[in-house]
């Protein structure tokens, strides 16, 4: 069957947002008298959850105390660090027009990655943006997500495609029974997410372009 909607990754396939994400990191370690991280530190823990990236890069703290502090750091820093990814911008707004419906499944809490979709401009193009807070808090590389994301859509496994830049998103498509293509996005680890088997290795976001024909023209 042809491919007719496409779920996103957020950080670093739609945005780049570890300039956010590390500062309110540091924030939360200076609560507990930690020195802060650069940027290329705390990006090798992006990607795998809230919980994961505090428990690992604020051990002194009690997890869920941690969470909260960085949750209420990081309103203002994410809308005011956050910037989309080269080429997003344009090709979403494409894909919209060719018929594409699109939605984003992220591990960010789903609270942000809607305000970020929001206020980047992409709103209009997304049918539904998801987190591990709409299932029960599972999240990637459990497939409840993605899943969760091809029911909004209305489509099956092999009418979409899942696009990501981490080895976890290979883990999740795979888990969840569909496709899934790499962009690079800047996090660590490029070589094991293409070593983790996708469908395909794109060079850039723009690509896709090539890759999904336009719907709303007649067969033929």
């Amino acid at each position: 069957m042809p491919v007719r909607a496409a779920l996103f990754d957020f950080d670093g396939t739609l945005a780049d947002s570890f300039a956010a994400i590390t500062a309110s990191t540091n924030h939360v370690r200076a609560a507990y008298g930690l020195p802060p991280l650069s940027d290329c530190e705390v990006r090798r823990f992006v990607g795998y959850g809230l919980a994961h990236l505090m428990r690992t890069l604020v051990p002194v703290a009690p997890v869920e105390e941690a969470i909260a502090r960085y949750r209420e750091h990081h309103g203002p820093a994410m809308l005011r660090d956050t910037r989309l990814m080269p080429g997003v911008a344009e090709t979403v707004a494409e894909l919209a027009r060719r018929g594409y419906r699109m939605a984003v499944c992220s591990n960010k809490r789903v609270e942000f990655t809607r305000q970020l979709v929001e206020a980047l401009g992409l709103g209009p193009r997304f049918v539904a943006v998801l987190g591990p807070d709409d299932v029960n808090d599972r999240a990637k590389p459990d497939p409840a997500m993605l899943l969760a994301g091809l029911d909004r859509l209305g489509v099956t496994p092999n009418q979409a495609v899942y696009v990501g830049d981490m080895a976890v998103d290979v883990q999740t498509a795979r888990a969840a029974g569909l496709p899934v293509w790499l962009v690079p996005g800047g996090a660590p680890g490029w070589e094991q997410a293409v070593a983790a088997g996708p469908d395909r290795v794109l060079s850039g976001f723009a690509e896709l372009l090539e890759l999904l024909p336009d719907l709303s023209r007649p067969p033929g």
